[in-house]
Protein backbone atom coordinates (compact mmCIF):
# COMPACT_ATOMS: atom_id res chain seq x y z
CA UNK A 1 0.00 0.00 0.00
CA UNK A 2 1.01 3.61 -0.46
CA UNK A 3 0.43 6.31 2.14
CA UNK A 4 -1.93 9.10 1.17
CA UNK A 5 -1.00 12.76 1.65
CA UNK A 6 -3.34 12.86 4.65
CA UNK A 7 -1.64 9.83 6.18
CA UNK A 8 1.77 11.35 5.64
CA UNK A 9 0.68 14.31 7.71
CA UNK A 10 -0.97 12.17 10.39
CA UNK A 11 2.03 9.87 10.83
CA UNK A 12 4.75 12.45 10.14
CA UNK A 13 6.50 11.83 13.48
CA UNK A 14 6.66 8.10 12.77
CA UNK A 15 7.94 8.69 9.25
CA UNK A 16 10.77 10.76 10.72
CA UNK A 17 11.99 7.81 12.78
CA UNK A 18 14.53 5.67 10.86
CA UNK A 19 13.29 2.59 12.75
CA UNK A 20 9.79 3.08 11.35
CA UNK A 21 9.73 5.28 8.27
CA UNK A 22 7.29 4.83 5.42
CA UNK A 23 7.66 1.05 5.11
CA UNK A 24 7.15 0.59 8.82
CA UNK A 25 4.05 2.74 8.89
CA UNK A 26 2.62 0.86 5.94
CA UNK A 27 3.23 -2.37 7.85
CA UNK A 28 1.37 -1.04 10.89
CA UNK A 29 -1.56 -0.11 8.66
CA UNK A 30 -1.71 -3.71 7.45
CA UNK A 31 -1.43 -5.27 10.91
CA UNK A 32 -4.13 -6.75 13.14
CA UNK A 33 -4.07 -6.57 16.94
CA UNK A 34 -6.62 -8.01 19.36
CA UNK A 35 -7.07 -6.36 22.76
CA UNK A 36 -8.84 -8.65 25.20
CA UNK A 37 -10.40 -6.39 27.80
CA UNK A 38 -11.57 -2.83 27.15
CA UNK A 39 -10.92 -1.67 30.70
CA UNK A 40 -7.99 -0.21 32.62
CA UNK A 41 -5.14 -1.81 30.66
CA UNK A 42 -7.04 -1.96 27.39
CA UNK A 43 -7.87 1.74 27.42
CA UNK A 44 -4.37 3.23 26.99
CA UNK A 45 -3.30 0.33 24.77
CA UNK A 46 -6.25 0.92 22.44
CA UNK A 47 -5.81 4.69 22.37
CA UNK A 48 -2.15 4.54 21.40
CA UNK A 49 -2.48 1.68 18.94
CA UNK A 50 -5.32 3.44 17.13
CA UNK A 51 -3.34 6.66 17.07
CA UNK A 52 -0.28 4.77 15.77
CA UNK A 53 -2.26 3.57 12.76
CA UNK A 54 -2.78 -0.12 13.43
CA UNK A 55 -4.87 -1.25 10.47
CA UNK A 56 -7.31 -3.49 12.33
CA UNK A 57 -7.93 -3.30 16.04
CA UNK A 58 -10.08 -5.99 17.61
CA UNK A 59 -11.78 -5.32 20.95
CA UNK A 60 -13.10 -8.24 22.98
CA UNK A 61 -15.12 -7.54 26.13
CA UNK A 62 -18.55 -8.74 27.20
CA UNK A 63 -19.12 -6.20 29.99
CA UNK A 64 -21.05 -2.94 30.14
CA UNK A 65 -19.59 0.31 31.42
CA UNK A 66 -20.09 0.88 35.14
CA UNK A 67 -19.58 4.09 37.08
CA UNK A 68 -16.82 2.48 39.16
CA UNK A 69 -14.85 1.84 35.94
CA UNK A 70 -14.36 5.50 35.17
CA UNK A 71 -11.63 6.10 37.77
CA UNK A 72 -9.18 4.30 35.47
CA UNK A 73 -10.87 3.10 32.26
CA UNK A 74 -10.34 6.21 30.18
CA UNK A 75 -11.89 4.77 27.02
CA UNK A 76 -15.30 5.41 28.59
CA UNK A 77 -17.26 8.44 29.76
CA UNK A 78 -20.03 9.11 32.23
CA UNK A 79 -22.48 9.24 29.34
CA UNK A 80 -21.53 5.70 28.26
CA UNK A 81 -22.45 4.14 31.60
CA UNK A 82 -24.63 1.09 31.00
CA UNK A 83 -23.57 0.61 27.37
CA UNK A 84 -21.36 -2.24 26.10
CA UNK A 85 -17.70 -1.46 26.64
CA UNK A 86 -16.75 -2.33 23.06
CA UNK A 87 -19.36 0.10 21.72
CA UNK A 88 -18.25 2.87 24.05
CA UNK A 89 -14.62 2.25 23.15
CA UNK A 90 -15.32 2.25 19.42
CA UNK A 91 -16.82 5.74 19.56
CA UNK A 92 -13.69 7.19 21.14
CA UNK A 93 -11.24 5.29 18.96
CA UNK A 94 -12.99 6.09 15.69
CA UNK A 95 -12.84 9.76 16.61
CA UNK A 96 -9.08 9.51 17.09
CA UNK A 97 -8.23 7.75 13.85
CA UNK A 98 -10.67 6.73 11.12
CA UNK A 99 -7.81 4.83 9.42
CA UNK A 100 -8.12 2.08 12.00
CA UNK A 101 -10.76 -0.56 11.29
CA UNK A 102 -12.44 -1.63 14.51
CA UNK A 103 -13.70 -5.17 14.93
CA UNK A 104 -15.93 -5.50 17.97
CA UNK A 105 -16.34 -8.75 19.88
CA UNK A 106 -18.91 -8.14 22.67
CA UNK A 107 -18.15 -11.46 24.32
CA UNK A 108 -16.14 -12.97 27.15
CA UNK A 109 -13.42 -15.29 25.92
CA UNK A 110 -13.98 -18.92 26.89
CA UNK A 111 -12.81 -22.39 25.89
CA UNK A 112 -15.21 -22.36 22.93
CA UNK A 113 -14.26 -19.08 21.26
CA UNK A 114 -10.75 -18.10 22.37
CA UNK A 115 -8.71 -20.04 19.83
CA UNK A 116 -10.91 -19.16 16.86
CA UNK A 117 -10.87 -15.48 17.76
CA UNK A 118 -7.17 -15.19 18.54
CA UNK A 119 -6.09 -16.92 15.33
CA UNK A 120 -7.41 -13.98 13.27
CA UNK A 121 -4.84 -11.51 14.65
CA UNK A 122 -1.09 -10.88 14.43
CA UNK A 123 -0.57 -9.93 18.08
CA UNK A 124 -2.66 -10.24 21.23
CA UNK A 125 -2.81 -7.89 24.20
CA UNK A 126 -4.01 -9.52 27.41
CA UNK A 127 -5.72 -6.66 29.22
CA UNK A 128 -7.94 -8.87 31.38
CA UNK A 129 -8.26 -8.78 35.16
CA UNK A 130 -8.47 -12.41 36.30
CA UNK A 131 -6.06 -15.33 36.48
CA UNK A 132 -8.60 -17.54 34.74
CA UNK A 133 -8.82 -15.26 31.70
CA UNK A 134 -5.07 -14.78 31.52
CA UNK A 135 -4.44 -18.52 31.62
CA UNK A 136 -7.03 -19.05 28.89
CA UNK A 137 -5.35 -16.45 26.66
CA UNK A 138 -1.92 -17.94 27.28
CA UNK A 139 -3.19 -21.40 26.32
CA UNK A 140 -4.94 -20.16 23.18
CA UNK A 141 -1.90 -18.16 22.08
CA UNK A 142 0.33 -21.19 22.60
CA UNK A 143 -2.05 -23.34 20.58
CA UNK A 144 -2.20 -20.84 17.71
CA UNK A 145 1.44 -19.69 18.03
CA UNK A 146 0.35 -16.07 18.38
CA UNK A 147 2.66 -13.66 20.23
CA UNK A 148 1.11 -11.74 23.10
CA UNK A 149 1.70 -9.20 25.84
CA UNK A 150 0.60 -10.08 29.37
CA UNK A 151 0.13 -7.42 32.05
CA UNK A 152 -1.38 -7.51 35.50
CA UNK A 153 -2.04 -4.79 38.06
CA UNK A 154 -2.94 -4.72 41.74
CA UNK A 155 -2.89 -2.00 44.38
CA UNK A 156 0.10 0.16 43.33
CA UNK A 157 2.02 -2.56 41.48
CA UNK A 158 2.06 -4.01 38.00
CA UNK A 159 4.03 -6.35 35.79
CA UNK A 160 4.27 -7.15 32.11
CA UNK A 161 5.99 -9.63 29.82
CA UNK A 162 5.94 -10.28 26.07
CA UNK A 163 5.67 -13.89 24.93
CA UNK A 164 6.59 -15.54 21.65
CA UNK A 165 5.10 -19.04 22.00
CA UNK A 166 7.58 -21.86 21.52
CA UNK A 167 10.56 -19.51 21.75
CA UNK A 168 10.32 -17.66 25.06
CA UNK A 169 9.07 -18.17 28.60
CA UNK A 170 5.29 -17.88 28.79
CA UNK A 171 2.70 -16.82 31.34
CA UNK A 172 2.47 -20.35 32.71
CA UNK A 173 6.23 -20.49 33.34
CA UNK A 174 5.87 -17.66 35.86
CA UNK A 175 2.35 -17.77 37.23
CA UNK A 176 1.48 -21.45 36.97
CA UNK A 177 0.68 -21.96 40.66
CA UNK A 178 -1.15 -18.66 41.08
CA UNK A 179 -3.04 -19.11 37.83
CA UNK A 180 -4.70 -22.28 39.04
CA UNK A 181 -6.10 -20.72 42.22
CA UNK A 182 -8.83 -18.77 40.44
CA UNK A 183 -8.14 -15.74 42.62
CA UNK A 184 -9.34 -12.46 41.10
CA UNK A 185 -6.59 -9.94 40.40
CA UNK A 186 -8.02 -6.46 40.94
CA UNK A 187 -7.67 -4.78 44.33
CA UNK A 188 -7.68 -1.05 43.80
CA UNK A 189 -5.84 -0.20 41.69
CA UNK A 190 -4.43 3.30 41.65
CA UNK A 191 -6.18 4.91 38.69
CA UNK A 192 -3.00 5.85 36.84
CA UNK A 193 -1.40 2.40 37.20
CA UNK A 194 -3.01 0.74 34.15
CA UNK A 195 -2.02 3.76 32.09
CA UNK A 196 1.64 2.94 32.61
CA UNK A 197 1.36 -0.80 31.98
CA UNK A 198 -1.13 -0.56 29.10
CA UNK A 199 1.09 1.93 27.30
CA UNK A 200 4.04 -0.44 27.63
CA UNK A 201 1.90 -3.23 26.16
CA UNK A 202 1.08 -1.05 23.15
CA UNK A 203 4.77 -0.24 22.73
CA UNK A 204 5.70 -3.92 22.79
CA UNK A 205 3.05 -4.69 20.18
CA UNK A 206 4.42 -2.05 17.82
CA UNK A 207 8.01 -3.20 18.36
CA UNK A 208 7.02 -6.79 17.60
CA UNK A 209 5.17 -5.88 14.42
CA UNK A 210 8.11 -3.82 13.16
CA UNK A 211 10.84 -6.15 14.47
CA UNK A 212 12.63 -3.29 16.20
CA UNK A 213 14.25 -2.85 19.60
CA UNK A 214 14.47 -5.36 22.43
CA UNK A 215 11.22 -6.97 23.49
CA UNK A 216 10.33 -8.15 26.99
CA UNK A 217 11.17 -11.71 26.04
CA UNK A 218 12.34 -13.94 28.90
CA UNK A 219 12.09 -10.99 31.24
CA UNK A 220 9.31 -9.56 33.35
CA UNK A 221 9.13 -5.83 33.97
CA UNK A 222 7.73 -4.84 37.37
CA UNK A 223 6.52 -1.38 38.32
CA UNK A 224 6.04 -0.06 41.87
CA UNK A 225 4.16 3.23 41.70
CA UNK A 226 4.61 4.08 45.40
CA UNK A 227 8.37 3.65 45.36
CA UNK A 228 8.59 4.71 41.69
CA UNK A 229 10.80 1.75 40.94
CA UNK A 230 10.99 -0.25 37.73
CA UNK A 231 12.79 -3.58 37.60
CA UNK A 232 13.48 -5.95 34.72
CA UNK A 233 13.86 -9.50 36.01
CA UNK A 234 15.25 -12.29 33.77
CA UNK A 235 13.15 -15.46 33.65
CA UNK A 236 13.53 -18.81 31.93
CA UNK A 237 11.25 -21.34 30.31
CA UNK A 238 10.02 -23.94 32.76
CA UNK A 239 10.34 -27.49 31.37
CA UNK A 240 7.42 -28.46 33.62
CA UNK A 241 5.19 -25.59 32.49
CA UNK A 242 1.73 -27.00 31.71
CA UNK A 243 1.42 -24.66 28.73
CA UNK A 244 4.80 -24.72 26.98
CA UNK A 245 6.85 -27.29 28.91
CA UNK A 246 8.22 -30.54 27.54
CA UNK A 247 5.53 -32.56 29.30
CA UNK A 248 2.53 -30.40 28.43
CA UNK A 249 -0.32 -32.30 26.86
CA UNK A 250 -2.76 -30.80 24.37
CA UNK A 251 -6.24 -32.15 23.83
CA UNK A 252 -9.35 -30.83 22.11
CA UNK A 253 -10.07 -28.85 25.26
CA UNK A 254 -6.58 -27.21 25.28
CA UNK A 255 -3.50 -27.73 27.38
CA UNK A 256 -3.43 -29.92 30.46
CA UNK A 257 -3.42 -28.02 33.77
Amino acid sequence: MTLSDQQRKRYARHLALPEIGEKGQEKLLQSKILIVGAGGLGSPAAFYLAAAGIGTLGLADGDNVELSNLQRQILHTTASTGTPKVTSAAERLQAINPDTRLTLHPVHLDENNATELITRYDFIIDATDSFKAKLLIAKACAQTQKPYSHAGIRHFHGQTITVHPGKTACYGCIFNEAATTGTSLPEGPLGTLPGVLGTIQATEAIKHLLSIGTLLHNAILTYDALAMQIRKIPIHRDPLCPICGQHSVMSDAGYRL
